[in-house]
């Protein structure tokens, strides 16, 4: 069945509970690249300088890291629809919060406790979603990673709009929206029923014993050092007005939701999975080089056409990570997201540093590096990540799945 038919269980015919929660994950992702348009004003408002504002980010996702553990130890406890409400309440208060800060140590407390939120929220989002969903996970999860490309296209543009007024009106924003997307989960969301089986603390780490996730997660690992420099290091050397900084990674964005969703899928069809991931990885090296060392135009364009190359990387990256063990999907998926996680906390910081030791060409030296070493890392370890889809596809069929942003 067409996941696009207009009929009962298309993707345009879903319950409200659907609709609710997969409004809900738009403004969830549009958190991440949220601050992207007003880290400048952020730093000049604060007095603050560049590698001190970037621990918005060190901070957001070494939470969502050690969040991972910690995720589906609470969903199999208290349930999707409580997790959601749990996770969406820390957004709207740590969120709001962010806004008010004096400081750049208030503004960077108060989003780890943002990024708690959103592990929580997102983690359990696609299971809910699934779970809900008329005509089976096909339109549900179409419409799961709509809403993941949706937000991140829109993230900037938000930010941008709110932040020119005010560096803070973005997060004030982010809190409100989050609000109302309590409030409909509340009102639309029934509980979904409970795994037969508690989740544990250690299972995503157990997980991690099979060579192919762990080389999944390691290659990832390295790519999103490369996909964390470009989203938090380039907009201090654009060094644009929110208002064209948002409209730059608005375009990123739209190149990442339409090469995520109806690019990727086609290409791996064509030429396999592995080779579309370590061509896409390589080609995301070269265009990083290309934009530390290019013109100020030159420089905004690779910006934006490095959207294409992440938004393919993000696909197929979630694909390996869900089908290459026998773990559940979303064990498999928090022991995946726990590793890779470290590397979007750890570019934010670094990158800024490694300006301030070298030059503004060094740290975009290095992340090409290391797109190119995840394009190694799965060709030496090729045969580990093949999909064994024919042993897959039955169980996944019938298993309620979390697939968290394989950024």
């Amino acid at each position: 069945m067409d996941p696009f038919d207009a009929g009962a269980g298309g993707l345009l015919r879903q319950p409200k509970a659907v609709w609710a929660t997969a409004g809900a994950s738009v403004v969830a992702f549009m958190g991440i690249g949220l601050v992207d348009p007003i880290l400048p004003s952020i730093a000049q408002g604060l007095n603050a300088t560049a590698s001190q504002v970037s621990l918005l980010f060190t901070s957001y996702f070494l939470i969502t890291a050690f969040a991972m553990l910690v995720t589906g130890f609470v969903s199999s406890r208290i349930g999707g629809r409580r997790t959601l409400l749990l996770g969406l309440a820390f957004v709207v208060v740590f969120a709001g919060l962010a806004g008010t800060s004096g400081s750049v140590a208030e503004l960077v407390g108060f989003r780890a406790g943002w990024g708690l939120g959103n592990a929580l929220f997102v983690s359990t989002a696609l299971a809910v979603i699934v779970g809900a969903a008329a005509g089976g996970s096909a339109a549900a999860i179409l419409l799961y990673e709509s809403a993941l490309g949706l937000g991140m296209a829109c993230g900037p543009l938000l930010g941008a709009l709110l932040g020119n007024a005010s560096w803070r009106y973005p997060f004030f924003g982010t809190a409100f929206l989050m609000a109302v997307g309590f409030l409909c989960i509340t009102a639309f969301l029934k509980e979904q029923p409970k795994p037969a089986r508690r989740t544990s603390l250690l299972d995503p780490i157990k997980a991690l014993g099979h060579g192919g996730l762990a080389s999944a997660a390691v290659s990832a690992f390295f790519y999103n050092y490369t996909f964390f420099t470009v989203l938090a290091f380039t907009p201090f050397v654009l060094n644009m007005t929110p208002y064209r900084s948002g409209a730059v990674f608005f375009a990123w964005g739209v190149l990442l939701a339409v090469f995520s969703v109806l690019v990727a899928p086609r290409m791996q069809a064509r030429f396999g999975s592995l080779k579309v991931l370590g061509g896409s990885l390589v080609l995301l090296g070269a265009d990083v080089l290309v934009l530390g060392y290019g013109d100020h135009t030159t420089a905004v364009v690779c910006t934006v056409l490095s959207g294409a190359f992440i938004g393919v990387n993000n696909t197929v990256y979630t694909e390996l990570a869900l089908g290459v063990s026998d773990a559940p999907r979303p064990v498999a998926s928090a022991g995946y997201n726990f590793v890779r996680w470290f590397a979007a906390a750890a570019a934010p910081f670094f990158a800024p540093k490694i300006e301030e030791w070298s030059n503004v060409h060094i740290p975009f030296v290095i992340a090409a590096v290391t797109a190119v070493v995840g394009a190694v890392v799965v060709f030496v370890r090729r045969d580990a990540l093949t999909h064994r889809v024919e042993q897959l596809e039955a169980r996944h069929a019938t298993e309620d799945g979390v697939t968290v942003f394989a950024g």
